[in-house]
């Protein structure tokens, strides 16, 4: 793992030094910047990430698409590497015996307060540049997602799906998962008929 001082010191990391590193941290690499990631998750964070995952990993069986959590090595370029916390990888091509070589065909992130940021700028940034297809946000916390879909201008502007809807996937065959499911959340009162006149 880098030093403090190597962090600071440092213009750009590459992959080969990423993989150089020995310890116990976590880290990503984004346009050659080293970013740690710890704390460990919360443990609403995790419940989340182990719901969505289950449900994927269920729609996906038999299928070619192939679902991974986090630890998983996803390099992007020689300066861009990172460990979503759920991906999907449809072409059996760009996974390896230590990473997958190239941009999921789905990548969610669980927001988290010390990440959330990064999460909605820099990643943002750096998956529409990969041609990630689809980029799903979900913020545990304020119960509510945020799905960009990738298009010829790059991703869209976004669309947010509230906790009492559910939680559709275009690059998994319009998958549809209620979102109150992935939260942990009551069933949603069913919404009453407007009267009449």
């Amino acid at each position: 793992m880098p030093s403090q001082a190597a962090v600071e010191k440092a213009t750009a990391f590459t992959w080969a030094d990423y993989r150089a590193w020995r310890g116990d941290e976590r880290w990503e690499l984004i346009d050659g910047a080293a970013h740690a990631m710890s704390p460990a998750p919360s443990i609403r964070h995790q419940t989340v990430v182990g719901n969505l995952f289950a449900r994927i990993e269920q729609h996906l069986r038999g299928q070619p698409c192939r679902p991974f959590v986090a630890p998983t090595d996803v390099k992007l370029s020689e300066q861009d590497v990172v460990q979503p916390d759920i991906l999907v990888v449809c072409n059996a091509g760009m996974i390896t015996e230590t990473h997958i070589d190239g941009a999921p065909d789905l990548i969610v992130e669980v927001l988290s307060p010390g990440s959330a940021a990064r999460d909605l700028r820099q990643k943002k940034a750096l998956y529409e540049r990969a041609d990630v297809r689809e980029y799903l946000l979900i913020d545990p916390l304020e119960h509510y997602a945020l799905r960009f879909l990738l298009g010829a201008d790059g991703f869209d502007r976004g669309t947010v799906i509230a906790a009492d809807e559910p939680l559709t996937f275009a690059t998994l065959d319009e998958l549809a998962i209620p979102l109150w499911e992935i939260l942990d959340l009551p069933t949603p009162d069913p919404v009453a008929p407007a009267p009449d006149g």
